[in-house]
């Protein structure tokens, strides 16, 4: 087996328990090393620190399998595997929830989700992709799913040097998926649909909103497929407006509203949330709950002060909108606004909207995404609930 050495003192990272290796962290390789293959790595003085898959074409050169030294193998998948199933079935219904979640379930650049009785699987590094069909098996074996869909269509795997893939790898797939989250039906677009189909990252989160929405007038911007919105409506909300850019996206939410019996009182809406949320402002709408989900404003630490304008135009406006004691739940998925930034940005909205908040509850990813805290990067998902007082 290939041996990379690092440079002296770059051991600390993989003692930390950090996953990853970076390119500059390491001294040399000895051996036949194999773009993709398992090698051992070493401090600088020969000691062994773990085994991890190696892509000299990535910036991320290395990426930790084992801290044990151990044969990474189809067993080795296979344990990894079911110990990631185990954990979910601790409290997790396992037809709406995150599988697998990459490293912090020790199978890096692997996701799975499961969407009623499929499985949406991503492959984002050149290492895990000589496991997929491990991978594929072992789940079949833990859970027998009606069927897996690849959706590894991520540019990401460009930088590892991998085509993009879809298809399907066992049983069947339909086009569309019904799933129930927190008692709420959702249709999933597994084939076409945004990442792997649906966010499920939100789902504690979404449930997080029922004290708040019963008999109230309810804002959800950037409602994707509906999923705030509809939560809103099946926890007894009067009235909500779902707000996505997508025309698509509305029309598959008003879908899922008819399929929940809620399309007399949730209703979407096509538009700019930026250039929505300014014109109700301005015309002095108001409402009692608004939510706030948006895409990640950045996906880089160099597009960082753009991303926190964005956050913070959109939390300043809609503050200005919620009547006296009403709530804001406001949401940042972008990786590099970390959480003590976001919380920031809302306070500094709030100084400039002349209110006042009280903060209810400030939440992250569901426990199905469970986060590393060696890596921070596994911890991306804020969600702020605030109450607002003039």
């Amino acid at each position: 087996m290939a041996k990379a050495y690092l440079i002296p003192g770059k051991e600390k990272r993989v003692w930390s328990g950090h996953p990853w290796i970076f390119r500059s962290d390491i001294d040399r390789v000895e051996g036949a090393a194999e773009r993709g293959c398992i090698v051992s790595v070493l401090s600088s003085k020969g000691r062994f620190l773990a085994r991890a898959f190696y892509n000299p074409a990535s910036e991320i050169t290395l990426r930790v399998m084992s801290l044990q030294d151990e044969p990474i193998d189809r067993d080795f998948i296979f344990r990894r595997v079911r110990e990631a199933v185990e954990y979910r079935r601790t409290f997790a219904d396992l037809h709406s929830c995150r599988m697998i979640y990459a490293e912090s379930d020790r199978l890096p650049a692997m996701i799975v989700d499961s969407f009623g009785g499929v499985l949406v699987m991503q492959c984002l590094a050149l290492g895990m992709e000589r496991f997929k069909q491990d991978v594929t098996d072992a789940l079949v074996e833990e859970l027998h799913p009606d069927g897996i869909w690849e959706r590894s269509d991520v540019p990401v795997r460009r930088r590892e040097g991998l085509d993009l893939v879809t298809g399907l790898r066992f049983g069947e797939v339909p086009d569309r998926v019904e799933m129930r989250e927190n008692g709420v039906r959702f249709l999933v677009d597994v084939k076409q649909g945004q990442k792997t189909g649906f966010f499920l990252d939100q789902k504690e989160n979404r449930a997080a909103i029922a004290p708040f929405v019963r008999g109230q007038r309810v804002l959800d911007c950037f409602s994707h497929t509906g999923s705030f919105a509809l939560h809103a409506g099946h926890y007894g909300a009067a009235e909500v407006v779902g707000v996505d850019i997508s025309e698509y996206a509305c029309e598959f939410a008003e879908e899922n509203a008819r399929l929940n019996g809620l399309a007399d009182r949730v209703r979407f809406e096509a538009a700019n949330c930026f250039d929505l949320l300014a014109e109700k402002s301005r015309a002095g709408e108001k409402y009692d709950v608004i939510i706030l989900d948006p895409p990640a404003f950045t996906k880089s630490r160099s597009g960082l002060e753009s991303a926190q304008r964005g956050y913070k135009e959109i939390n300043l406006r809609a503050m200005k909108m919620i009547r006296p004691g009403g709530i804001l739940v406001t949401c940042s998925c972008s990786q590099h606004v970390l959480p003590v930034m976001f919380r920031e940005i809302v306070r500094s909205a709030a100084l400039d909207a002349r209110v006042q908040l009280r903060q209810i509850e400030f939440r992250t990813q569901g426990r199905d995404h469970p986060i590393l805290p060696a890596a921070p990067e596994t911890e991306y998902l804020k969600c702020g609930i605030y109450q607002v007082f003039p």
